[in-house]
């Protein structure tokens, strides 16, 4: 009985002991990982079993990473390895097969990498198969890749136990084979016809290497290299006969399957521009991915039952919100200016308006953050050795700071110590991509941008959530709105009415013949829109699915060219019907043109205001849908006496004869 205590206490102990230093670690990553904390969370009860508890992990476990590049998947994992004092039993693979792991002596085998590492057989490690994505089994087609390398870790990934490798061995035995083949014909003398000494070494580095790995064997590679070919043989042979330690146990290994699902972010990034979106609209949208994402993304890329190996346990990492970047920002531009202060002895500061040009020309929201490292190195790297000279010249010592400012208009920082002053050009190429030089062309970006606004505004009783003009991706500008889980007949036809309300608006302020060709995406959208509304959702005059067909089994209606003329009717309607409301609300489209002359671009709340709209703080985001509950509920009421009555307790499913006649009258 005393025993049984003594073991219970000890390993409440190791409970006790291990779930404090989990909680220590994902203290210690969210200081080093900004923006992340939710993911950290996740991750750390993921692994809380694998770490606290080693003993019952039965096979590996198994935690997926996806997100777009720069937002610190591998950062998070290598940290976290180093932060459990697992980094002498780490090992990170690059799955795209031409890094760490992929060159001849490893042949491609993950267990080769393992049986490489400090990893034993049976005992808790790390590994981490990284940029998976690139590791495809299915080509775009949906039919099988060609692919050889890696093809163990399929076997790794379901139970932790890997096979030898038969076909290496029986490799190198048919190579010994040939070898006693050839000696035995050029003669049995110790030296050969050529002069040559009979080799002392039969196997080469790499094969010992493998018959030690796959045989387990304790010998040194040089004795094993010694070994005559009926030696090695007589191995080979045990080994096969033998029913022990045929798999090599990684059962116990943590798993860390990190990538960017491109096919996954697809139609969320073609939503927004890379440089020009707001990161908080961009975080929001990618915040509402989830494994069903997951899984279509992989299913591009591998086979069902690959996937079925990865489990469930999927982490996605939204792309960084604007608080995380400004964190960022400030974090990255305080070390800048400490290594220069410890160097030179020269104390900065750096003015709000670093910070916000900082911001404004480094962030691509849909490109993580390695832009934005590099843009600051850009602009404070060298300007501050400049500066710090310039300062020292002036005689600064640390004592008093030198003030540093940005002009964004002039493109330079100024520094300022006491009454000296000195300007540093820097380059800030989106705030130069993003000024329109030409003040008609501006003029006609912000009727056709306010255009697709106010109409959108006053269809979906919501204001879009950007309108911009001030574009450094393309030549243009653009409106950025909600999604929506349903589209009903209605608003599927206010969809169109919104996609030409560009072109209306240009027609109504400058006139038809004014009219530009800056409208011709417009124009295919809503052509597409139409199409659908009339062929492919019933929409129209004709219940029928009408599409090409190809296939004898395509069931769909082929008369395609008699939708046509139901389709241009229909975009002339909802044309005008974009006229008749910008017509009606001039004063609103005049405001919104104003803004976006003004500033580049106009708040949601602020368009809202101006067309009486809700207030986007209180409505909120997401993807939103028509009052379908509403309606069920006026339907209800409206036909309160077709409400069938609860069964009685006991009754079974047996159904009123009242109920069963209303039934027949409805049928």
């Amino acid at each position: 009985m005393s025993k049984d205590i003594h073991i219970h206490s000890n390993l409440h102990v190791q409970l006790s002991e291990r779930t404090r230093q989990l909680q220590t670690v994902a203290e210690a990553l969210k200081t080093e990982l900004f923006g992340i904390d939710d993911i950290i969370d996740r991750v750390i009860d993921s692994l809380r079993a694998w770490y606290v508890l080693p003993q019952l992990i039965s096979r590996p476990v198994i935690v997926c990473l996806w997100g777009l590049t720069g937002t610190g998947k591998t950062q998070l994992v290598r940290r976290l390895a180093q932060h459990l004092g697992f980094y002498d039993r780490f090992i990170e693979v690059q799955m795209d097969g031409f890094s760490h792991g992929s060159g001849y002596h490893s042949r491609g085998s993950i267990s080769a990498m393992l049986a490489a590492s400090g990893i034993a057989e049976g005992t808790p490690g790390i590994l981490v198969l990284d940029e998976f994505q690139r590791f495809r089994t299915v080509d775009g087609n949906g039919h099988d890749a060609k692919v050889e390398r890696y093809q163990d870790v399929w076997a790794l990934l379901s139970d932790g136990r890997l096979p030898p490798a038969l076909s290496m061995l029986r490799e190198i035995e048919s190579s010994l084979a040939q070898a006693e083949y050839e000696q035995d014909r050029d003669g049995p003398a110790d030296k050969k016809k050529d002069g040559h000494k009979k080799r002392k070494l039969h196997l080469t580095p790499w094969e010992a290497r493998e018959v030690k790995r796959c045989l387990k064997l304790p010998d040194t590679l040089l004795q094993i290299m010694a070994w005559k070919p009926s030696q090695v043989h007589a191995r080979l042979r045990d080994f096969r006969d033998s029913q022990q330690s045929w798999e090599t146990d990684y059962s116990k290994l943590l798993v860390f399957v990190s990538g960017n699902l491109d096919e996954m972010y697809a139609e969320t990034a073609r939503r927004v521009e890379d440089c020009d979106t707001d990161a908080d609209i961009f975080h929001a949208l990618t915040k509402k991915l989830s494994v069903i994402d997951v899984k279509k993304a992989l299913a591009e890329r591998f086979r069902p039952e690959q996937i079925a190996r990865l489990g469930n346990n999927h982490v996605i990492y939204p792309s960084f919100n604007r608080a995380t970047y400004v964190r960022l920002i400030l974090s990255i531009c305080d070390r800048y200016v400490a290594e220069i202060q410890e160097s030179s002895g020269v104390r900065f500061v750096l003015d709000a308006s670093v910070y916000e040009q900082i911001y404004a020309n480094a962030v691509f929201p849909a490109q993580g953050t390695r832009p934005l490292f590099s843009s600051i190195h850009a602009i404070l790297s060298a300007t501050l050795v400049n500066a710090a000279l310039w300062a020292l010249e002036q005689g600064a010592n640390g004592s008093e700071p030198v003030w540093l400012t940005l002009d964004a208009g002039a493109s330079c920082i100024q520094a300022r110590y006491r009454k000296a002053r000195r300007q540093f050009p820097v380059s800030l190429e989106l705030n130069r991509l993003k000024q329109r030089s030409s003040e008609d062309f501006r003029a006609l970006l912000a009727v056709h941008e306010a255009g697709h606004g106010v109409v959108y505004g006053l269809l979906f009783g919501r204001a879009p959530q950007e309108i911009k003009i001030n574009v450094a991706s393309f030549e243009g500008g653009y409106n950025s709105y909600e999604q929506r889980k349903a589209w009903s007949k209605e608003n599927l036809r206010d969809r169109i009415c919104v996609s030409l309300a560009g072109r209306a608006a240009e027609q109504l302020v400058f006139g038809e013949q004014a009219c530009t060709s800056g409208a011709t995406q417009d124009v295919m959208q809503a052509t597409a829109q139409a199409a659908q509304y009339v062929r492919h959702f019933a929409f129209g005059t004709r219940l029928s699915r009408t599409d090409v067909s190809t296939e004898a089994n395509e069931h769909v209606n082929t008369d395609v060219a008699a939708t046509d003329p139901e389709i241009e009717a229909l975009l002339a309607q909802e044309l005008a019907r974009a006229l008749a409301l910008l017509g009606t609300h001039t004063p609103a489209l005049m405001a919104v043109v104003d803004a976006l002359m003004r500033d580049g671009s106009i708040a949601p709340a602020e368009l809202a205001a101006m067309l009486d709209l809700p207030d986007p703080a209180t409505t909120g985001a997401g993807a939103s849908t028509d009052a379908y509950s509403a309606l069920l509920a006026g339907f209800r009421a409206r036909h309160a006496d077709l409400q069938l009555p609860a069964p009685a307790k006991g009754a079974g499913a047996a159904i009123p004869a009242s109920a069963a006649r209303v039934l027949r009258a409805i049928a």
